[in-house]
């Protein structure tokens, strides 16, 4: 499987009553595969899958692969502890998912080799493409990378650390071992802030919490970048999303809470975040506001 374009992160709406809104997500999801999503990356980190319970997360799943209706890819969250992230795996294979995001286990700190066992044991248990996600406590040395691209559906490597010495290193040695066919992507914060230097180690592939609230700024980031209108892509990085990422980091856990606010914005009522994050106190709100209008008429939305 091969995945290209922009890549959306859909947010997971709630109710008034707290509980999932699964009509929401379905528009929500709709929605952005008419706007020209690459593939649906549902229930992940913009998607607060740590906050989701089983039932939850298999009807999140369900609700986006009927939305996509088999236009795009619908990759899942799986993560946490063992026992967990390999019924997480079942779930989503179960409700027709296309793949699965393996985020880190939950907080323990394992060394390479257990690092290893863990991604096998869940991509054996579901039966789908893994991608692993390499942040946190989930950092893979080369050697480990390059052991599980030999491994039968582990597909590729989400790099949410930023450390492009290790990051260099791992691609080196799996290009070496394992050929073209293994697929690195940007997995930080606000990726587009990081494209230019991602792509200069040849990974082209990258999240898009933008694209949740704002596609039109999004997808005109992307054809400029590929493209080569770095004109475009400097003025939407200085004027949009430097002050986003500027925003962002003022309080942890706006890199999902911005993105919800984001959609609320837009006209869509995905509702708050779920503890423990909050939402954006009323002068965030309105400094989003002000951010997408600026990077709306840079895009020329």
């Amino acid at each position: 499987m091969r995945l290209d374009g922009v890549l959306f992160f859909p947010v997971t709406p709630f109710g008034p009553d707290g509980e999932l809104a699964e009509s929401v997500l379905a528009r929500h999801v709709a929605d952005g595969v008419a706007a020209g999503a690459g593939g649906v990356f549902t229930a992940c980190g913009t998607g607060e899958f740590n906050a989701l319970d089983l039932d939850e997360y298999t009807r999140a799943v369900a609700t986006s692969v009927a939305a996509t209706e088999g236009r795009v890819p619908v990759f899942c969250g799986a993560g946490g502890a063992l026992p967990a992230a390999k019924a997480i795996a079942r779930a989503a294979a179960a409700q027709g998912a296309d793949g699965l995001l393996l985020m880190p286990p939950y907080l323990v700190t394992g060394p390479p080799s257990g690092l290893v066992r863990y991604v096998r044991e869940v991509a054996e248990a579901g039966g789908l493409p893994v991608i692993i996600y390499q942040r946190g406590n989930a950092r893979f040395t080369p050697g480990a990378v390059a052991e599980l691209a030999t491994v039968p559906h582990v597909m590729g490597l989400k790099d949410g650390l930023g450390d492009f010495d290790l990051l260099q290193r791992i691609i080196l040695t799996v290009r070496r071992s394992a050929g073209e066919e293994f697929m690195f992507f940007n997995g930080l914060p606000t990726a587009e802030l990081t494209v230019p230097a991602y792509r200069g180690l040849g990974v082209s592939l990258y999240s898009s919490a933008v694209f949740a609230f704002a596609p039109e700024i999004a997808l005109a980031f992307y054809k400029a970048v590929t493209g080569g209108d770095e004109v475009l892509v400097q003025r939407l990085l200085t004027d949009f999303y430097l002050p986003l990422v500027e925003l962002r980091d003022l309080v942890p856990g706006y890199a999902v809470s911005l993105v919800k606010a984001g959609v609320r914005l837009r006209g869509l009522d995905v509702g708050g975040v779920r503890a423990p994050l909050v939402d954006p106190a009323p002068e965030h709100l309105a400094s989003l506001e002000r951010i997408i209008a600026t990077g709306l008429e840079i895009a020329g939305a």
